[in-house]
């Protein structure tokens, strides 16, 4: 099963962790885990080439897991209002699809979001 958790602070979505393999076919021919791969670097390269935007992404070398971090969403840590709105606006998006996803793939993905409010993280 593919795992995604979704992080906002103060209703600001801002991250996102995906785990696991969603086991509905085999490699090559899995169109869930290609559907989640394809969106996934479809986030990053359009919060990096529309939105000019730093985006921190580890892809681990075992797994396949992969963390995204898009700061400019925030806050405390973007410069403009209006950059910030659009990424964490992108991000909810695809919380919103995979939501919509998992109706039809319930037994091979998973969709949380956390919010951290006052410095720790509620579920």
């Amino acid at each position: 099963m593919i795992k995604v958790t979704f992080y906002k602070r103060n209703g600001v979505y801002y991250r996102f962790r995906e785990e696991g393999h969603s086991g509905y076919a085999d490699a090559g021919s899995d169109i869930l885990c290609s559907a989640v791969s394809a969106m996934t670097m479809l986030i990053i390269n359009a919060i990096v080439e529309s939105f000019e935007s730093d985006v921190d992404y580890h892809i681990a070398d075992d797994s396949a897991d992969i963390t995204v971090t898009a700061h400019d969403a925030l806050p405390e840590t973007g410069a403009d209002e209006r950059k910030q709105y659009a990424i964490s606006g992108l991000l909810k998006a695809y919380f919103l699809q995979l939501k919509d996803l998992t109706e039809d793939y319930y037994d091979y993905l998973s969709v949380q979001e956390v919010e951290e409010n006052d410095g720790g993280p509620k579920k």
